[in-house]
């Protein structure tokens, strides 16, 4: 039983689904024993479900020293990918050059999420070369693709000491989302290695409707 969802309080559907998915996951790692070397199942013995299985994806995170330029390379399993909206549609009104209103797609959101930045000074990387905080960039790949891609539209934003939400429209296909260009090449267990299609079709969408904005949770089935 989760405490956090008992009473009136509202609650995140992202939330709740990420609650559900890792509580699945927990009990069957419990209840069942590890599958045979046929199972499709992902993952090394006692870390793997039916679960990780269709939602289980992997990120590697890239962090580069920029005075040494030693780099650092971490690998994340996750369940879901959640999304910042780009700076530039984050203000209401705001138009192209030629006086369009700027439209926000998935697309935006997912380059967003794995494009090159460099860290802030409170985030500055323990270098293993130069034994100390050094300025540094960042990246995500994503190393392996799960059969069924949820994705996270995050609806909050940090100004100054004050929470804002975020109303901005977000375009999103129906079908024939392209991963392609936001995973890494050549690699055995990733789909851009042949093994696998890079490309989403749209499952379900899961709406919370809160007081003014809307949240969105993606679900891309692999085609």
């Amino acid at each position: 039983k989760c405490l956090n969802f008992r009473g009136y309080q509202q609650q995140d559907a992202h939330e709740f689904m990420r609650y559900l998915l890792d509580r699945l996951h927990t009990e069957l790692l419990t209840l069942l024993p590890y599958p045979n070397s046929d199972s499709p199942f992902i993952g090394p013995k006692g870390k793997s479900t039916i679960v990780t299985a269709i939602f289980g994806g992997l990120l590697q995170n890239e962090v580069t020293c920029l005075v040494c330029g030693v780099e650092s390379k971490k690998h994340d399993p996750f369940l879901d990918l959640s999304l910042d909206i780009p700076q530039q549609f984050c203000t209401r009104g705001v138009k192209a050059k030629d006086g369009e209103q700027l439209r926000c797609t998935l697309s935006d959101c997912l380059q967003s999420f794995t494009e090159l930045e460099e860290l802030e000074e409170s985030e500055l990387y323990m270098c293993s070369t130069c034994k100390k905080k050094q300025r540094s960039t960042k990246k995500f790949w994503i190393r392996r693709l799960p059969n069924v891609l949820c994705l996270h539209i995050k609806r909050f934003r940090w100004q100054s000491f004050f929470r804002v939400k975020l109303e901005t429209f977000v375009e999103f296909p129906l079908e024939g989302l392209n991963m392609h260009k936001y995973i890494l090449d050549n690699l055995h267990e990733t789909r851009g290695s042949g093994s696998g299609s890079n490309e989403y079709d749209l499952a379900a969408v899961v709406v919370h409707h809160g007081s003014g904005c809307v949240f969105l949770n993606i679900l891309m089935n692999v085609l």
